[in-house]
């Protein structure tokens, strides 16, 4: 392969043959390319992994994060610390391409480097870096670290993406019928190609797919239009004019805003997302239609491929059997950070995900009695373990983190699990029993890591949120804390969700499990496990992506 004229690597099939270079500020393709946070990394690489298995004709656009996210490793007292460890990956290979793109004013030197689509098993991905010796110390930072806290570190990241994305689609010579920004992080292309298409919107419009995660304004990512213009966010459009194409009146530029103003179709992640952002940004004219593709994950990376042979074959004393492997497997992970040894026969309920307030991962704290109650009871007992990895400089989420691992200390069946990237979010899910997700509804857009769970024989119990509503059906394969209204205060919907939560837990969860004569626990499990598939595996969504957006008029 030459990278004079890029010629993508595999035969298309002749369903997806329309070309689409995806735009994403990270990917979780696989363990060993850190270059991911969480949710939005996760469907990105399972995306890229289907279009792979479907042979769409699909690219990946991102950044080689030199940094990666963070490291997350403990100090002296097993609370969180945060490491930035410099990552080395011989397998990607160096294209030989370096250009010029400028940020605030000054020209910076982006190198390309290419995932040939072998190594994981994923459609070709192209990552840039600054990190070069063509470049000041200031410049190589830009690819430093994901969503550098920074303000100016952050502008500058958008503009590698979407900048250094366009020109560099333009010196391969693939010009693709479809840029799908994953999140407004690459909006900078767009103005790149506006340029390209003398400011004419329309054709803009006949190329830009818009995918948004956020389910509220004040989440989505904003920012001084004065200072996006000083550090060439803009292209060196005037600003009369970027006013003029993105609606803007004010001071303040609304990333997303001007997303769904430029392109042709915008998608949420989730059914109840969809509606959601549709009623979110309905009070804005001149908006693209937003319709929904619920996210997904890849089965062939996720799913446990003995669990599923046993469902097949209904062997449900092998189904038994692996899930007791798995769980050990687990353990032995807990054993080693922790020191604990816990129980494959028991209950085990895991919380693991991002760390953010409204995802409230230390509920169960809310009722420190009732906690001990069921941490203690040694007829249904249960084990629970935590993970996750908040943003490195929101020490609130941090803080609470840690709040966990202080209380776990008092209890031998409790843990706190660091490192929770793609090894161990698959060990997670492989040894659970309970998959608990607490968010508060309408503020998960979709909440993937349940699919996956699922895929590995563990029950979701979940609030009502994201892909829930898709899929759950209480009692029968997962079990759903009920509903409340949105006008509660907060302090109250935390107390009622918890008292529903133990109640649920107590009286559905812990009765099927240690006092079932029927099976019906077995029962749950194997639900779970049949209906996750296949529409919420990521080749659902792949194939969706092209009917209901990328070949769309």
């Amino acid at each position: 392969m030459t990278f004079k004229a890029f010629i993508h690597p595999y035969k298309f099939n002749a369903k997806y043959k329309k070309s689409v270079a995806y735009f994403s500020m990270e990917f979780a393709i696989d363990q060993a390319l850190k270059i991911y946070s969480g949710g939005l990394g996760y469907l990105a690489g399972s995306h890229m992994r289907s279009a792979y298995e479907l042979k769409q004709n699909v690219i990946g656009i991102g950044i080689l994060w030199k940094y990666g996210y963070y490291d997350q490793t403990r100090k002296s007292d097993q609370t969180m610390d945060v490491l930035f460890q410099e990552k080395i990956y011989n397998y990607l290979e160096d294209t030989g391409i370096i250009f010029q793109i400028e940020i605030d004013r000054h020209p910076v030197h982006v190198k390309a480097y290419y995932l040939r689509p072998e190594i994981f098993n994923s459609a070709p991905v192209f990552l840039l870096t600054t990190d070069i010796p063509e470049n000041d110390y200031l410049a190589r930072t830009t690819s430093h670290k994901l969503y550098d806290v920074d303000t100016s570190a952050r502008i500058s990241q958008n503009l590698l993406l979407g900048i250094g994305g366009v020109r560099l689609l333009e010196i391969l010579k693939h010009e693709p019928d479809i840029y799908h920004f994953n999140e407004a992080h690459a909006l900078p292309a767009a103005f790149e190609l506006l340029k390209k298409f003398n400011y004419d919107k329309a054709e803009l419009k006949k190329r830009l797919i818009f995918t948004t995660h956020t389910p509220e304004a004040a989440g989505n990512e904003k920012h001084d239009i004065h200072q996006l213009e000083k550090m060439s966010f803009f292209g060196g459009i005037p600003l009369t004019k970027v006013r003029e194409l993105c609606g803007i009146e004010g001071d303040e530029f609304d990333h997303t805003l001007a997303a769904l103003r430029l392109a042709k179709h915008a998608n949420g992640v989730s059914k109840l997302h969809g509606e959601v952002a549709r009623k979110m940004w309905s009070e804005y004219d001149n908006i693209c239609e937003i319709d929904h593709i619920t996210n997904a994950q890849n089965y062939n990376y996720w799913a446990d491929k003995k669990l599923y042979q046993a469902l097949k074959e209904n062997d449900d004393e092998a189904l038994k059997s692996r899930k007791k492997e798995l769980k050990t497997e687990l353990f032995q992970l807990v054993a080693d950070q922790t020191g604990k040894i816990l129980d494959p026969d028991v209950l085990t309920i895991i919380w693991a995900r991002r760390f953010a307030g409204y995802k409230r991962p230390d509920l169960l704290l809310d009722d420190l009695d009732q906690l001990h109650e069921l941490l203690t009871d040694s007829a249904k007992p249960i084990q629970i373990i935590w993970a996750g990895k908040p943003y490195p400089f929101d020490f609130g989420a941090i803080e609470k983190f840690n709040k966990l691992v202080h209380f776990a200390k008092n209890y031998p069946n409790t843990a706190v699990v660091t490192g929770y990237e793609m090894r161990v979010s698959k060990l997670l899910k492989q040894g659970a029993d309970i998959w608990l997700n607490t968010p508060r509804i309408t503020r998960e857009a979709s909440g993937t890591s349940g699919m996956t769970a699922a895929m590995n024989g563990a029950v979701n119990f979940s609030t009502n949120d994201g892909w829930m509503p898709e899929f759950a059906i209480h009692g029968i394969n997962s079990f759903i804390i009920p509903p409340l209204s949105h006008d509660l205060p907060l302090s109250i919907q935390d107390s009622q969700d918890l008292e529903n939560l133990i109640k649920i837990l107590k009286f559905e969860i812990l009765e099927p499990y240690y006092n079932d004569d029927s099976d019906k626990w077995l029962h749950i499990v194997k639900n779970s496990m049949t209906d996750v598939l296949p529409f919420f595996d990521s080749g659902r969504m792949a194939d969706e992506y092209y009917e209901k957006l990328y070949n769309r008029k």
